[in-house]
C-alpha cells in the first residue's frame, strides 16, 4: 500500500500550492508607509512628537519636524539614518521599535550629504527622504 502516502503527499502539495500567489510581486513599501508603521504612533503624523502613544512616555518623543532647523537649515540625513540603524541593533531595548526590517533587502548607492555614496538599504533611504518632507519651513 505504497500508493496511499504518494496520494496523500500529492494532495497536500496541491493544497499548499493554492496558498501561494504566483507571479505576485513583493509588496512595495514607501517611506511614508514605513513612517506610519514604525514612527507615527509616537512621533505623530507630522513628526512633532505628538503621536497617540506619546503621552504614555515619561519623556516626549523627539520632534522630527525640526531636524533641519536644529541643524542650521540642513537635514542631517546621514545622522538620521545612522540613528535609525543604531536603534535596529538594540532589538527591544528601550522604547524605539525594532527597525531591522528596514535594513533588510535591496540596497542602493546613497549619498546622505557627506559626499560618499554608500550601499544603503532602500527602505532606510526612503524613510529618511520622507522625513525631509515633514520639515517645518
Amino acid at each position: 500500500m505504497r500508493i496511499l502516502p504518494l496520494v496523500t503527499a500529492l494532495g497536500m502539495s496541491v493544497l499548499l500550492s493554492a496558498c501561494v500567489e504566483y507571479g505576485k510581486p513583493p509588496e512595495k513599501t514607501t517611506g511614508a508607509q514605513d513612517y506610519n508603521d514604525y514612527c507615527a504612533a509616537c512621533h505623530g503624523p507630522t513628526g512633532q512628537g505628538d503621536g497617540g502613544t506619546a503621552a504614555t512616555f515619561a519623556k516626549k518623543p523627539a520632534d522630527l519636524s525640526t531636524l533641519a532647523a536644529r541643524n542650521k537649515g540642513t537635514f542631517p540625513t546621514t545622522k538620521v539614518m545612522a540613528q535609525i540603524w543604531g536603534y535596529a541593533g538594540k532589538k527591544g531595548k528601550g522604547v524605539m521599535p525594532d527597525f531591522a526590517p528596514l535594513l533588510e533587502g535591496d540596497t542602493v548607492p546613497y549619498d546622505g550629504g557627506d559626499g560618499i555614496a554608500t550601499p544603503t538599504p532602500i527602505r532606510l533611504v526612503e524613510l529618511a527622504e520622507y522625513l525631509k518632507t515633514l520639515q517645518v519651513k
